[in-house]
């Protein structure tokens, strides 16, 4: 399904190429105002301060567009919805007119405790019927469509019954959320899992995404880990492109967020987008695949299998 990219998704516009806001450039944007579409926070940055950091994104917030990405939802959690929590971001969304909120389809934590880590779903009739029932509940509160984005994994459950793509359509059209493709994250699990990249971004519901992730990742010869700690490699602006076209485009958005460089090495490179909106990406005469040393590694003949394959019989 190809959409136009005029008629905005859900409501929400395509608010064309952002970066991820971080403390480290707050003087810079502040003082330099500089030329980018739209800033994403991380929500829990934001929701219970009063100080610089808020002060300094509600003089943002004047400016450009703010989107508010999360990482304590926790929908997939059996562990009861967090009320107090989504009236916060409710607020702070209706303080800084965020355009939207999203979090991500993962549990975070089991029993009350915490593991700060965003864990993969069971991918099966019982758990999306579970994260579907308290999708519903998250939108009443928030008043909105919620936002979530499927996240990079690094184990599978046996009791699976369904590829990643087809949980996420079935969700999306049960509960009319939105949906942020993050399209470094769909490398990272394919590699993992040894799954086609493209068959995954083919699979969802393009009319449903409202966002694009973009980050780079760490290539660990085995398995790849989502670190967002460098530049994006060129197979996964490959899938952006198909992404890209996919769905006629939808506002975009650049993580980094460990080894974070200046702030225009980040604005140059979700600028990179541009280059990789267009119907033909590899001119006539040139090589049709582009360097990928992750495939490359698989390939070789000291390729060493992923460790997971040979984990039985709790995970696969």
């Amino acid at each position: 399904m190809t959409d136009s990219g005029n008629q905005p998704r859900l409501g929400y516009p395509n608010l064309g190429l952002g970066v991820g806001l971080r403390t480290v450039h707050f003087q810079h944007v502040l003082e330099r105002q500089p030329d980018v579409d739209w800033f994403e926070i991380i929500s829990e940055n934001f929701i219970d301060s009063q100080g610089r950091p808020r002060h300094v994104l509600d003089q943002i917030a004047e400016r450009y567009p703010i989107v508010m990405h999360g990482v304590s939802m926790s929908i997939g959690s059996t562990d009861p919805l967090n009320i107090p929590y989504l009236h916060k971001l409710k607020k702070l969304a209706g303080e800084i007119n965020a355009r939207w909120i999203s979090d991500h389809l993962c549990w975070t934590g089991v029993a009350g405790v915490n593991s700060h880590d965003l864990l993969p779903m069971p991918l099966n009739e019982q758990s999306l019927q579970h994260v579907i029932d308290r999708i519903h509940i998250v939108q009443d509160v928030l008043e909105r469509p919620l936002v979530l984005e499927n996240p990079s994994s690094y184990v599978t459950f046996t009791d699976s019954t369904m590829d990643e793509w087809e949980f996420i359509t079935r969700m999306s059209e049960a509960t009319d959320c939105g949906l942020l493709l993050d399209v470094n994250n769909v490398y990272v699990s394919a590699f993992n899992h040894d799954l086609d990249p493209e068959q995954f971004i083919r699979g969802l519901p393009h009319e449903r995404i409202v966002q694009f992730h973009l980050a780079g990742h760490s290539n660990y010869v085995t398995h790849l880990i989502d670190t967002h700690d460098g530049h994006v490699i060129d197979p996964v602006w490959r899938l952006y492109a198909l992404a890209h076209e996919l769905t006629g485009g939808v506002s975009t958005l650049l993580e980094w967020d460990a080894k974070i460089p200046p702030f225009e090495e980040l604005h140059a490179e979700v600028l990179k987008a541009k280059r990789f909106m267009k119907e033909h990406l590899v001119p006539a005469g040139a090589d049709a695949e582009p360097h990928d040393p992750a495939i490359e590694t698989r390939q070789s003949a000291d390729w060493v299998p992923h460790p997971l394959h040979h984990v039985k019989p709790d995970v696969e």
